[in-house]
């Protein structure tokens, strides 16, 4: 995989990968940066919560589960000191839908987590990772 990184101003920058996709990366104001786009570690999250999320929806359709609506949530603490890594993260799976099985949910969920989530299993080297699961009727 390639990527590329190309500074704007201030601490704004333009990443453009591989697959010629672009996204825009800003930081606080008080640091110089803008406020005018995600912070790197925001995006971090984002990656986790969509690897996680594409790995759980494809195993639920294959099991023939009705999703009507699916979100995650992510909570992060992080260290106050430099490098300030995450050093505990709680996603919050939630679904709707009907007839949806807890166990298959769970089943996808603990199959993304465990075996698919490249995102999760380079953070879970350095940051405790737990999840919960919603399911709303």
């Amino acid at each position: 995989m390639k990527s590329e990184l190309i500074w704007n101003e201030g601490l704004r920058f333009i990443g453009v990968t591989e697959s010629n996709h672009a996204i825009i990366l800003d930081s606080k104001k008080d640091v110089g940066g803008f406020e005018s786009a995600p912070t790197p570690m925001e995006i971090l999250s984002i990656a986790l919560m969509g690897c996680t999320a594409m790995d759980v929806i494809s195993i639920l359709k294959k099991m023939r589960q009705e999703v009507e609506d699916f979100r995650i949530f992510f909570e992060g603490q992080r260290k106050e000191e430099h490098p300030k890594i995450f050093t505990k993260i709680k996603l919050i799976y939630q679904f709707r839908g009907k007839n949806l099985s807890y166990e298959n949910i769970r089943k996808a969920v603990e199959l993304s987590q465990e075996k698919y989530c490249s995102v999760s299993h380079m953070l879970k080297k350095s940051t405790e990772i737990e999840y919960e699961i919603r399911i709303i009727e």
